[in-house]
């Protein structure tokens, strides 16, 4: 797999937390869905303090920082760049102008036409701003016209085109919005007479935070001392991206009703069912293929093995290797096993394969380990299409499968068998209608508008 991470928040109201705790092992648990940056924003109903840095959870984080992050409200975000690249300027959450809000924002805005129309309608330059700090402004100039934080949303909402979770923290409430497609995952929970919101469940249980329901899709919901109050902007229709399910999400999570863990267990049944082959091991590119290894060997009774082994604490890192390491960076992260490769015929199972250079790596690492026969599944379809919602491949010229066929991508990567999952068979393994997903990275379409993005995208040439 090589697509990069989304981003992860984590939001927290009630009457006798220390809220900024809490976000902490709620943004650990949230840590996949973005390793660059960190932050964690509370009130005690008279100020808004905030700490964010570079890096990972566990190191942007000390106790003297808790100290300061007081009150029982707060939210928290792990950011991975998808817009204006990686620096602390564009860490979250943001704190607005005024001061008198801060926000957290998971997803991406392809198209931003009106809402930069709106700033410089208002006497605001855009100034380097990405589009969560465009979102912040559009905000504040609301409030600056004297509306209230609810009656700005509903305001500035038509302004926002793209896929956007978003946490606002005023001194007095929580605030959850969703875009009208649902395209990014976002929950509500409850815990001590007070209410969590994540990006994903298994945040909520590490907390202990006992699950409600889904924030609905062009909802939003207002959390303060009187209680929870729900509103629907928007109609809305659910478009969940699915390479949450592929990818993305935590095996411990549930969405949509659906164990995240049960459906890529499906994915591999069916890719056995769809691609018999006869070997003699099966080895799951670490770590979100596991699940899915998992299905292909039980239900082909072929042993699964971990053949290839990652280092667990590499993640995304500011230090280039070594020079004479640099090309060979995937070494570093991931190691096979001769003990269990040497003389076999291999099925390596990986989510995806994207630009596929890191698939030829794995292919040969596994040769050089040993293996007799390497052969490459992905638990998807091909990825012939970019996204714009807020995973990292917005290039399709870097997408193998939109010019290569299938039998240029199997010499390509060097793969003695190269096998994709059908696009039936993902939606199947969903046990959902198809309408509930956003699945453009595979067909091309995509449920919220893109605007002038549309230019960038050409038909596959297979």
């Amino acid at each position: 797999m090589e697509i990069s991470e989304k981003c992860g928040i984590f939001g927290v109201f009630g009457s006798g937390f220390e809220a900024a705790r809490l976000v902490h092992p709620g943004l650990w648990a949230l840590q996949h869905r973005g390793q660059e940056s960190s932050g964690i924003a509370s009130t005690d109903g008279k100020t808004i303090m905030v700490h964010k840095r570079m890096g990972l959870v566990a190191s942007v984080y000390k106790e003297a920082d808790f100290e300061k992050l007081l009150g029982e409200s707060a939210i928290g975000h792990n950011r991975y760049a998808t817009s204006k690249g990686s620096n602390i300027r564009h860490a979250q959450p943001i704190v607005a102008g005024s001061g008198l809000f801060a926000l957290a924002h998971n997803g991406n805005l392809p198209e931003t036409t009106k809402l930069e129309a709106f700033l410089k309608q208002n006497g605001v330059t855009k100034n380097g701003k990405n589009d969560s700090e465009m979102i912040v402004a559009a905000l504040d100039v609301y409030m600056g016209q004297g509306k209230s934080m609810s009656d700005a949303i509903k305001s500035a909402y038509p302004l926002f085109t793209g896929a956007f979770c978003l946490l606002i923290m005023t001194k007095d409430a929580l605030i959850a919005v969703r875009d009208a497609k649902g395209i990014r995952p976002l929950s509500l929970g409850k815990l001590n007479g007070g209410y969590i919101v994540a990006s994903e469940t298994c945040a909520l249980a590490t907390v202990h935070a006992a699950f409600i329901r889904d924030v609905a899709p062009g909802e939003m919901i207002v959390i303060d001392k009187k209680g929870l109050h729900q509103e629907q902007i928007v109609a809305g229709e659910q478009r969940l991206d699915i390479f949450e399910f592929v990818y993305f999400a935590r095996p411990d999570s549930d969405l949509l009703g659906q164990s995240v863990y049960e459906v890529r267990k499906r994915l591999g049944k069916y890719l056995w069912e769809e691609n018999p082959v006869e070997a003699d091991v099966v080895v799951p590119v670490p770590d979100s293929a596991f699940p899915a290894a998992i299905g292909f060997s039980q239900a082909s009774g072929i042993p699964l093995e971990e053949g290839l082994v990652k280092n667990r604490y590499i993640h995304r890192t500011f230090i280039r290797p070594e020079q004479h390491l640099r090309q060979k960076d995937l070494e570093v992260k991931l190691n096979a096993l001769p003990v269990v490769v040497a003389g076999k015929r291999v099925v390596v199972i990986d989510d995806s394969i994207v630009r596929g250079t890191t698939s030829g790596k794995i292919v040969q690492m596994l040769r050089d380990a040993g293996a007799k026969k390497v052969y490459l599944m992905s638990t998807s379809p091909p990825v012939k299409f970019p996204d714009f919602y807020g995973i990292d491949t917005p290039d399709q010229r870097k997408l193998i499968a939109a010019w290569k066929n299938l039998k240029e991508i199997q010499e390509f990567t060097g793969a003695d068998g190269l096998y994709y999952l059908s696009y039936r068979n993902l939606i199947k393994a969903m046990n959902l209608p198809e309408s509930m997903f956003s699945t453009s990275c595979f067909t091309g379409i995509y449920p919220i508008d893109i605007g002038k993005r549309k230019k960038e995208i050409n038909a596959p040439k297979w």
